[in-house]
């Protein structure tokens, strides 16, 4: 008979800690997010692309882990007083060529 299974964190590895977060979209999407996320605060891992397939081919999944501050001041301007540009996702997907 096996032993009771210890339910917790190995004490082997490291303390995770910071903001986890897992994206998928375009390259230029992952690009715009990934600038913005490291604007927000430092990035301590950034993970490989990886190329999805089926339906959403020419679209990646990516993984970061950030280190944000908590007391950071959040902008308060409305969505077109940030100076930042939207991406047309109708003409980005009708651009989209499969791998």
């Amino acid at each position: 008979m096996s032993a009771a299974r210890r339910d917790g964190p190995s004490p082997r590895d490291a303390r995770l800690s910071g903001l986890e977060v897992w994206l998928t979209g375009t390259p230029a999407e992952l690009d715009a997010v990934t600038a913005a996320l490291t604007d927000a605060g430092h990035l301590t891992q950034h993970g490989t692309r990886r190329p999805l397939t089926g339906t959403d081919a020419g679209r990646y999944r990516l993984y970061l882990r950030l280190s944000l501050t908590a007391d950071r001041r959040r902008p308060t301007g409305g969505p077109d007083d940030t100076g930042g540009a939207l991406i047309d996702l109708t003409a980005a997907r009708a651009a989209r060529h499969p791998a």
